[in-house]
C-alpha cells in the first residue's frame, strides 16, 4: 500500500501526526508512506495530489483537518480509501471567520498567502455530499476546540464514524489509533 498523508492548514508534512504515521509504519509494516508539503493554493494541492495518485498503486489517503477535506475530495475523484481526522468540512467559511475580512490575504507561509480567491477555489472543490462513503473511517473528537464535529457527523454520515467525548483538534491520541485505521484501509483496498 501507498499511503498519503495529508497535513492540516498552518501545520508540515512532519507534524506529529505524519511523524507517528511515518514512524509506525516504517517500524511495523511494509507500507510506503508520502508525506507531501500542502501549503500552497488549493488547486495547486489537487493537481500535485492527483499526479501522485496516477503515479502510484494501491493508494490510501489519511487526512487530517484541511488535509481531511482534501482527502473527501480525493474520495470522491478516485475511489481511494481515506482516514480522516477531525476533517474540515468548509474550510472557506472556517477561514472566513477566522481571519476575516480585516487579516485576509494572510501569510500561511513563505511560499504561501491565503486570499480571497483560495477561499473561492475551495468552495468549489467540495464535493456536495459523501462518495464512496464505506471507503471513509472519520475520527472525531467532541472537544475539537476549531471544528464542530456535528457538522462532520451529519456529512459523514453513511461512513464508518468513531465519534468520541473530549479530545482536541490535534486529536493527541492518534498514535494509538494508527493500527486500527491502516486496517481499515488496508481491508477497503482490496
Amino acid at each position: 500500500m501507498n499511503l498519503i498523508y495529508l497535513h492540516g492548514f498552518q501545520s508540515t508534512p512532519l507534524s506529529m501526526k505524519g511523524r507517528w504515521l511515518k514512524d509506525y509504519v516504517e517500524q511495523q509494516t511494509n507500507i510506503k508512506i508520502h508525506l507531501p508539503d500542502l501549503n500552497m493554493p488549493p488547486l495547486d494541492v489537487m493537481k500535485n495530489m492527483e499526479s501522485l495518485i496516477h503515479s502510484l498503486d494501491n493508494v490510501a489517503v489519511v487526512g487530517s483537518s484541511l488535509g481531511g477535506f482534501y482527502a473527501t475530495q480525493l474520495v470522491a475523484k478516485f475511489a481511494v480509501p481515506a482516514v480522516l481526522i477531525n476533517p474540515a468540512m468548509r474550510p472557506w467559511k472556517l477561514f472566513q471567520d477566522l481571519f476575516g475580512d480585516e487579516q485576509i490575504p494572510y501569510k500561511v507561509c513563505d511560499t504561501w498567502t491565503l486570499d480571497h480567491a483560495h477561499l473561492i477555489d475551495l468552495e468549489q472543490l467540495a464535493v456536495p455530499f459523501v462518495q464512496d462513503a464505506d471507503k471513509i473511517m472519520v475520527l472525531l473528537q467532541q472537544g475539537d476546540e476549531v471544528l464542530d464535529y456535528r457538522e462532520a457527523e451529519r456529512y459523514y454520515k453513511r461512513s464508518l464514524l468513531i465519534s468520541e467525548s473530549n479530545g482536541n483538534h490535534a486529536m493527541d491520541d492518534f498514535k494509538i489509533k494508527i493500527p486500527m485505521a491502516l486496517r481499515f484501509l488496508s481491508d477497503s483496498i482490496k
